[in-house]
Parts: C-alpha cells; sequence; structure tokens
C-alpha cells in the first residue's frame, strides 16, 4: 500500500523506468514459457525478414530473434545480479572490517584495491578471462571481484564515519564482538548509501558483460546474450 502511494507521488519518468524494470524482470522469469521455440533451436532459413511466425526474423544460423532476445534478458540479468551480489558481499564484508579493524588489515586490504583499480577495468577482465577461461561460474567470480573494488572503497569511507559514532563506541563498551558490531550498528545505518550503489552497480555489471561478450570473452555461444547477439548479426 505504501508503495503504491509513493508511486502515485513519484514523476513521470521514475514510473517509466520502473516499468521497463518489471518488464525485464517479466522477461528474465517467463522467458521459457513465452519464447516460441527453445534457446538454440534452429527454426527457418538464415537472415529471414520478419513473418508471422518470427516476429523480428532470424539470425545468421536461421534461429528466431524474439527468442534469442527474450532468452538473452534472462542469461544476461541473472549472471548481472549474482555478480553484483557477490560483488557487494566481498566488498561490504572487506569495506566494513577494513574500517573497523584498521591498522595492517586496512593498509593491506586498501593496498590490494589501489593496485587492482590502476588497471583499466575492461582490459584487466580481458587479460584474466582469455588465461582462466570463459565459463559462467569464473566469467562471474572475476567480474564480481573487480567491481567489489568500487564497493570496497564505499562500504571503507562509510564505515569509518559510523565506527566513532557514540552508539558504537557504546557497543564496544558493552564487549559487543566485532561481527556483532558490524551486523548490528554499522551496516543498518550504511543501508541506503549501499542500496542505491547496488542499483548503479548492477547497471554497469550489466553492461560489462555485454561489452565482454561483444568482445568474445564474456557469455559464450550457444547461449543468448545481447552483447553476443550485436556481435553475431552485425
Amino acid at each position: 500500500m505504501m508503495f503504491l502511494k509513493s508511486l502515485k507521488k513519484s514523476p513521470l519518468s521514475a514510473r517509466i523506468g520502473l516499468a521497463i524494470v518489471f518488464l525485464n524482470i517479466a522477461a528474465c522469469i517467463l522467458a521459457p514459457v513465452v519464447a516460441p521455440y527453445g534457446e538454440t533451436q534452429i527454426v527457418a532459413d538464415v537472415w529471414l525478414p520478419s513473418s508471422s511466425t518470427n516476429l523480428l526474423g532470424t539470425d545468421q544460423l536461421g534461429r528466431d530473434m524474439v527468442t534469442r532476445l527474450l532468452y538473452g534478458a534472462r542469461n544476461t540479468i541473472s549472471i548481472s545480479l549474482a555478480i553484483t551480489m557477490l560483488s557487494f558481499t566481498i566488498g561490504i564484508i572487506c569495506g566494513f572490517f577494513a574500517a573497523v579493524l584498521g591498522g595492517w588489515i586496512d593498509q593491506i586490504l586498501s593496498r590490494i584495491v589501489d593496485i587492482i583499480m590502476a588497471f583499466p577495468t575492461l582490459i584487466f577482465a580481458l587479460m584474466v578471462l582469455s588465461v582462466l577461461g570463459t565459463s559462467i561460474p569464473i566469467l562471474i567470480v572475476v567480474i564480481a571481484i573487480l567491481d567489489s573494488t568500487r564497493v570496497y572503497r564505499l562500504s571503507r569511507a562509510l564505515g569509518m564515519d559510523i565506527e566513532v559514532m557514540d552508539y558504537v563506541e557504546v557497543a564496544k563498551l558493552r564487549g559487543e564482538g566485532l561481527w556483532w558490531i558490524i551486523r548490528h550498528e554499522i551496516l543498518p545505518n550504511a543501508l541506503p548509501p549501499l542500496l542505491a550503489e547496488l542499483g548503479m552497480r548492477f547497471c554497469f555489471v550489466f553492461l560489462f558483460i555485454a561489452a565482454l561478450s561483444f568482445l568474445g570473452l564474456g557469455i559464450q555461444p550457444p547461449t543468448a546474450d545481447w552483447g553476443g547477439m550485436v556481435r553475431e548479426n552485425a
């Protein structure tokens, strides 16, 4: 009910953006149900124009483009979500521990992050993936580690600001453990900016995967992916 009231008060651009998000989520969830053909099924001749059986025509192998778009949304969104969740888990835990513990732990973690961020992210990812391979688990782990550096910096900055607050000092005087302080005092107060960053990082990860697939080191054929579809049908 509160959500509907806030939605009515939100600007038109926000409602349009929310509708697009829900459409993509629906495509992600319902792709196997609403897609007219299988993800890799060859249904007709190659490069056919739009028709009653193939609304957007066929690709270079004779696969239905509508089906590939739906499955591409499903694959790209689900992998992007997995990467974003993993990167935030790594970044938040390391950032908060560095902020609270300080000392040599903070120095080591911060220097590692500085070294990783010194390289252009796309170049670093291309180099690592060309060595380790491009399977989906490796893709998720590599991009999540690279993306977690941004989350680490934000989490560390927030943690250092909150860690000096009176209620955190009181928790320390009560004898609360480090993990308890992070979970009950720091994380709840750092949540709003972290949630805002979560949405932005998801968008960046989505575009990053598409760029890697376009360059041939992302999601591999025959799995559908929007970046790979651009490369295959350009």
